[in-house]
């Protein structure tokens, strides 16, 4: 029988959670539903020095908007707390000295700088890149050169030692990867690495593995960057005598033009989010988020869930429910996927008009602060969602429905607007004035006799009507914005619009 599926999402509190990291937490989180487990998040913050306060809870609002919160986590609660990693620093030392004690790691007396000495000499004899390995351990100040008396006294002294993982010497590490296939990396090229450092606090490497051995974890579903640890996390596995769980290594995001990884410090610089929601720095410094920008969640995780992963055939919009029903890792993607901003907005606008107008409504409302009835909201949500991106936009480009226009395409005007233009539309006026009935079918057919009868083509009057009125040349269908507007209000905007225009075009 195969073991309950349980996965984990370990961010480190040290800033804004980046998409990258929301894509690693909704496949994780769609993995688990899939297969009717567990998701679960764990806050590493091993490295104190790079602690961000605010970060975990940012983290933990970020997901709850995206509608993706974990099952066991910090304030949530579960059976295998706690789920922040400096709470159970007490846990980590003895399954370190088990390391040492079991001779699969070492004490490692060198001070900084000891080891940046050895660095400095190793460049002078043309090894820039030196590392404490197999080879290098011989010659330094540990448990494996010193004799166990000496060991003995420099721990009684309490000096500052860390304990390193005591990697063998040509060793072929083999594990399968569910997205990559085998890998095989040679332990001459790894180094042995610090498990345990001198403030007493595991390094991630440690800290991890027993943490998901002891949180039962059974998938690692985790970025690629984490690829070159995956060898050493093997290795731990099999020093401690413990099952290996199953890993996957998700491919990168890449920027638009696909040169290079989409970093934290590309956000707003490139002129979209690359955060879930708002961050604020410490020193007030803000960089933007989906969230605050528009962006309906759905659309946002859409978006992250195709970066990457493929269901196999055409369709790309998918609820997560729905996502959770298609999902495996089998088809997520080796290669790196490109970011693309205007796939996003894409995205967004197909989001937008699935929404009922009454949910558009309640949101307009809120962001108009009740200043529109809802009655005229309706009609802006009718008029405006084809061709709106966010909520906002309804509102933002079409306040001609609910207020006169303030200001007028000057650019459109002075391209469009013919001497003869002023003429015409007083003509077009005085049939709208006669009209009897007033919706968009009798305006529509009004408009229609007088182009026959005058010999005029569309655009020699829809647009001009259309600047009267909204003052703006595009937008929904003139004859339905009339037909809202009502007769009245037509007729004095055309009026009032006419007499800005001619003022425009005499300027």
């Amino acid at each position: 029988m195969s073991k309950p599926v349980r996965v984990r999402f370990a961010p480190s509190p040290t800033g804004p959670l980046h998409m990258g990291g929301v894509r690693t937490a909704l496949y994780n989180y769609l993995f688990a539903k899939k297969n009717n487990g567990t998701f679960i998040i764990r806050i590493e913050d091993t490295d104190q020095t790079r602690f961000v306060p605010g970060a975990q809870d940012y983290i933990m609002d970020a997901l709850n908007w995206c509608g993706i919160m974990p099952t066991e986590g910090p304030g949530i609660g579960g059976d295998y707390g706690p789920y922040i990693q400096s709470e159970r620093k007490a846990m980590y030392r003895p399954y370190a000295e088990e390391l040492v004690k079991n001779d699969k790691a070492y004490y490692a007396f060198d001070t900084a700088e000891e080891l940046e000495e050895m660095r400095e000499q190793a460049k002078k004899m043309g090894m820039p890149n030196w590392q404490y390995n197999a080879v290098t351990r011989t010659a330094m100040k540990n448990s494996l050169t010193l004799p166990s008396s000496e060991v003995e006294r420099l721990l009684e002294e309490e000096v500052p030692y860390v304990i390193r993982m005591k990697m063998p010497r040509n060793h072929d590490v083999r594990f399968h990867d569910l997205i990559r296939g085998w890998v095989v990396v040679n332990t001459n090229n790894l180094d042995d690495k610090v498990l345990f450092k001198s403030d007493g606090m595991p390094t991630y490497h440690l800290a991890n593995i027993v943490d998901d051995h002891t949180m039962e974890i059974s998938h690692v579903i985790r970025g690629e960057e984490w690829l070159p640890s995956a060898p050493l996390h093997v290795m731990l596995y099999d020093a401690f005598g413990w099952d290996t769980p199953e890993f996957a290594h998700l491919p990168l995001l890449l920027r638009p033009d696909g040169n290079g990884k989409l970093s934290k410090r590309d956000g707003d610089r490139l002129g979209f989010p690359v955060f879930p929601t708002d961050w604020v720095t410490e020193e007030g410094e803000l960089y933007s988020g989906y969230r605050e920008k528009g962006y309906f969640p759905g659309a946002f995780l859409n978006m992250l869930a195709l970066l990457g992963w493929n269901p196999g055939t055409a369709q790309e919009l998918f609820s997560l429910d729905e996502l959770t029903q298609v999902f495996t890792l089998e088809r997520v993607s080796k290669a790196g996927a490109k970011f693309d901003p205007d796939k996003t907005k894409w995205f967004q606008q197909q989001y937008l008009r699935q929404q009922s107008n009454s949910e558009l409504v309640d949101t307009l409302n809120t962001l108009c602060e009740g200043k529109y009835s809802k009655e005229q909201l309706t009609v802006v949500c009718d008029l405006m969602k084809e061709r709106a991106t966010f909520v906002a936009d309804m509102l933002i480009d079409g306040s001609y429905l609910v207020e006169k226009p303030l200001r007028f395409d000057e650019e459109t005007i002075a391209k469009k607007w013919k001497p003869e233009t002023t003429f015409i539309m007083q003509e077009w006026k005085e049939v709208v004035t006669n009209l009897s009935q007033f919706d968009a079918d009798a305006i529509e057919s009004a408009f229609k006799n007088f182009l026959a009868e005058k010999e005029l083509g569309i655009g020699a009057v829809l647009l001009p009507f259309r600047l009267t009125i909204t003052g703006v040349g595009a937008g929904p269908g003139m004859f339905d914005i009339a037909s809202f507007l009502g007769k009245e209000e037509v007729l004095d905007r055309m009026e009032e619009g006419l007499k800005r225009i001619i003022s425009l075009t005499h300027a």
